[in-house]
């Protein structure tokens, strides 16, 4: 176990892996700002040519009917601009509270002296909690997360909301089978995405066209069926696809193929990639119960899986956050710098052995961290704590060569012999098998 040289505190140490701490909420005030900017934009091209038609008919006519309708129609436009406004406004309250704690708790770090200090527990069982929250909600276990985080005071340390309207999506793919919130989400995120020059939108334009051949191939609808995207994705001409949906017949077949070439023609065509564009083409001559690659693949069912894994590597890379929970990483951390070889050795005590007297000492040898430790690298120690002149029985365990004498003393050991002081299973040796240990 490695030595406790110091307790200082290095608080920047310390805050290596709090980075999306602030880094999520400030995407999140970013993209708000974006919105309310689209907004007022939308509203500053539409509204004029409103008022300005409202005045003209007001002096062309007499009857004020025209006149009200064309003010009904502006103060609508402005009515449903304001309420778009505000609750951006209220997000946007809400993140920068959320900010404001975390900013705070962040700097509470700078004010602890020492690692012994009763302050820094109270920090670290904070940190413990947004940790174990941050597992909860990336494991899909959304109502826990939030009801740990109420019963800790730490709601405004978490990011509950982000992280179910994230598996929301991921469930719409993975186990829906719907494209609909994803293709919300792309548009949504649009600029963000070609800055990444994220695949994601194309693979789910893909899977649609993909959707709409098999149906073809089935007569219209089988097994699968469509439906018109019900949120986010209007007046883009693009298909919702919906698998749970089991009937509902489409036309024939022809009508349904001549419909896929046309989205392939409108999302498809300007990949670029000329490979692909071949596989999409043939998919119209391969039928999905023809087991022909790579048409077969692309049939698949696994393609959702496959879209859900790339709907949250793209969300958490837009949003900064890591592909891994944080409490795996700092556990991994805490692992490797407590490692040492003989927490897995074949011979050292472990938890497997009753008899142990580092079972209770330390974690590594634990039943519940050992095969979890068993992966991660060993501790870089720079300072020997080993015992003078040790030496190594036949069975691996190393002494200091002063008190494995004492020992053998005081147990009556025959000269010339050695006995272990660990285990009592009466193990011993001559004198002549015990080697001397050099450290390197």
């Amino acid at each position: 176990m490695a030595e406790l040289t110091t307790t200082k505190l290095n608080a920047e140490s310390h805050l290596l892996l709090d980075q999306p701490l602030l880094r999520l909420p400030y995407e999140l005030s970013r993209r708000t700002f974006k919105n309310a900017q689209r907004y007022i934009e939308h509203a500053n091209k539409e509204l004029p040519p409103l008022l300005t038609s409202a005045l003209q008919s007001a002096s062309k006519t007499s009857s004020p009917a025209p006149t009200l309708e064309s003010l009904d129609t502006l103060i609508s436009k402005l009515t449903s601009t304001k309420r778009k406004l505000e609750a951006l406004r209220s997000e946007e309250q809400k993140l920068n509270a959320s900010t404001a704690a975390r900013i705070a708790h962040l700097d509470a770090l700078f004010s602890v002296p020492s690692l012994v200090d009763v302050k820094y527990d109270e920090w670290s069982r904070t940190r413990l909690v947004r940790l174990l929250v941050d597992y909860l909600l990336r494991e899909g276990y959304a109502g826990a997360a939030e009801k740990l985080a109420q019963e800790r005071g730490v709601e405004e340390l978490v990011d509950v909301d982000a992280f179910v309207a994230c598996h929301r999506i991921e469930r719409s793919l993975r186990v829906q089978r719907s494209t609909g919130l994803a293709l919300a989400w792309c548009k949504e995120h649009a600029q963000g995405l070609r800055r990444l020059g994220s695949m994601l939108e194309f693979q789910l334009r893909l899977q649609q066209y993909i959707e709409l051949v098999r149906m073809g191939h089935e007569g219209g609808g089988g097994r699968e069926g469509m439906e018109g995207v019900e949120n986010g994705d209007e007046g883009d001409g693009g298909v919702e696809v919906d698998m749970r949906d089991g009937g509902g017949g489409f036309g024939g077949v022809n009508e349904k193929l001549v419909e896929a070439r046309a989205h392939a023609k409108k999302y498809l065509s300007a990949s670029g990639d000329f490979d692909l564009m071949n596989r999409v083409g043939g998919l119209l001559a391969f039928r999905p119960w023809d087991e022909v690659e790579p048409y077969k693949s692309l049939y698949s069912p696994d393609r959702w899986t496959h879209l859900a894994a790339l709907f949250l590597s793209t969300h958490h890379t837009l949003y900064s956050l890591p592909s891994r929970p944080l409490l795996h990483i700092a556990l991994s951390a805490g692992l490797s710098a407590l490692k040492t070889p003989s927490c897995h050795s074949a011979y050292a005590s472990s938890s497997g052995n009753a008899s142990s007297t580092t079972t209770t000492v330390c974690p590594i040898c634990s039943t519940e961290l050992n095969e979890l430790a068993r992966n991660v690298p060993y501790a870089h120690h720079t300072k020997s704590i080993v015992e003078n002149d040790p030496v190594v029985l036949p069975n691996g365990r190393v002494y200091g060569r002063e008190r494995l004498g004492v020992y053998n003393e005081l147990v009556g050991e025959t000269e010339g012999w050695v006995r272990d002081p660990v285990g009592g299973r009466g193990e011993r040796w001559k004198l002549k098998e015990v080697r001397k240990v050099f450290i390197m």
